[in-house]
């Protein structure tokens, strides 16, 4: 599932930037929130999921519906005739992740969520620095915590594919850090850039 609205960018005719909200102008409330959650919220109440996984915007959104499920009565439009709209996730994958401020951050985050999640930090990253991230762990009552050595972006060498894809198999099991796979040595997305200079 995508991000819920669209905002153009501008230079560049057809480019759209994709979010599930926009912060307002003191940068403390997420306005369109609502709107997205009564989205996924029907979207859960019609289709089944094991886990969630974000990135940036997405890895907030994840943490917060993790924690949703968990408390649906934090957030009241959230039910549905009362009940939640889905079972609580078995895994949350949070790549960039951050705290989701504002009145429904405030009260979905009273207290914190219990659903196994694993936190990816870049350690370069200047969109969502690692304090930032570290906000949402501290939310997490089952963190896993791995730091990859570039910025803000899903990490991609072969050894992190190879992490992702044992860790989504068994989100609650003892899968290796990805420094204990072998690198295919394939690039990163910058790495990436900076071989087509």
């Amino acid at each position: 599932m995508g991000a819920a609205s669209t905002t153009s960018l501008g230079s560049e005719e057809g480019a759209e930037a994709r979010g599930w909200f926009k912060w307002n102008a003191s940068k403390n409330e997420a306005e369109g929130l609502a709107e997205s959650l009564v989205m996924i919220r029907d979207l859960l109440k019609s289709q089944r999921f094991d886990g969630v996984f974000g990135f940036s915007q997405g890895a907030g959104m994840a943490g917060l519906l993790s924690a949703m499920l968990e408390r649906p009565e934090s957030y009241q439009p959230f039910l549905i005739d009362g009940q939640p709209p889905h079972p609580p996730f078995k895994f949350c994958v949070a790549v960039s992740g951050f705290r989701l401020n504002g009145a429904i951050g405030d009260s979905v985050f009273a207290t914190t969520y219990k659903t196994p999640t694993l936190h990816v930090i870049g350690k370069t990253d200047i969109i969502v620095v690692e304090e930032r991230s570290r906000k949402l762990v501290d939310l997490n009552e089952s963190p896993r915590v791995e730091e990859h050595d570039g910025g803000h972006f899903v990490p991609s060498k072969g050894n992190w594919r190879k992490f992702l894809a044992a860790y989504l198999l068994d989100p609650t099991g003892d899968v290796p850090s990805p420094s204990a796979f072998s690198s295919s040595g394939t690039a990163t997305p910058v790495e990436g850039l900076a071989m087509k200079l």
